[in-house]
């Protein structure tokens, strides 16, 4: 498999989980949060940054303004420019750096967006119902209990996500047409998803040998 997988995910859709799995089956390596941790080191930008816009972007020229003593001390061609815009380019260049590497499964951050010119990047979306994933969300903070909390939870994060590729990319978040698949989680669960999604792959990896 010769390929870089990249995952958009609605939060509670399972779409980590899915990643984890397709990384594992195809032997290849998987990147979440741990990308960040990569591109501060490599962009000397303060690894708490990254963690702080991490998915989130921000307009407030203030909030760039007063953070933005926090990265000094490091040469870098971002300097100049607002910090979220910093953070934003210092993740997209060390996507590059992974993908040149070798197939691998990475999560989030406008991946599909960065490699959209590379040519060996399947971009998935994974989707679910609310009650599924109420529930995945219950797992992950058991302390959590009431439905309409976490609700709004997801509907925040989502948001979030939804602002921050809109406004990196020139494509829409969870639109079909932004992606090469977009799968509902909750018709097949999580492992009937990343079977579905290795068909696909294998599916298209065959067409691809055979137009050669």
């Amino acid at each position: 498999m010769n390929r870089i997988i990249t995952i958009g995910r609605q939060f509670g859709s399972g779409g980590r989980e899915i990643g984890e799995k397709l990384a594992k089956r195809y032997n290849i390596k998987f990147y979440d949060k741990d990308l960040l941790k990569r591109a501060a080191k490599e962009s000397g930008i303060c690894s708490e940054l990254f963690e702080n816009n991490d998915e989130k972007p921000t307009g407030s020229f203030l909030y760039n303004l007063v953070t933005d003593t926090y990265s000094f001390g490091f040469s870098s061609p971002y300097i100049e420019m607002p910090l979220s815009h910093k953070v934003f380019l210092a993740q997209f260049d060390t996507i590059k750096k992974i993908a040149q590497e070798g197939p691998c499964v990475i999560v989030g951050r406008c991946a599909d967006y960065a490699l959209a010119e590379t040519g060996k990047c399947l971009s998935v979306f994974i989707h679910a119902g609310w009650e599924d994933r109420i529930e995945r969300i219950k797992t992950k903070f058991p302390d959590e209990k009431d439905p309409a909390k976490i609700k709004d939870m997801i509907i925040k994060t989502d948001k979030a996500r939804a602002n921050y590729y809109n406004y990196y990319s020139s494509k829409k978040w969870g639109r079909a047409e932004s992606y090469d698949l977009c799968v509902n989680s909750s018709i097949l669960g999580i492992d009937g998803t990343v079977d579905m999604i290795s068909a696909f792959i294998d599916k298209e990896s065959v067409i691809n040998e055979k137009n050669k």
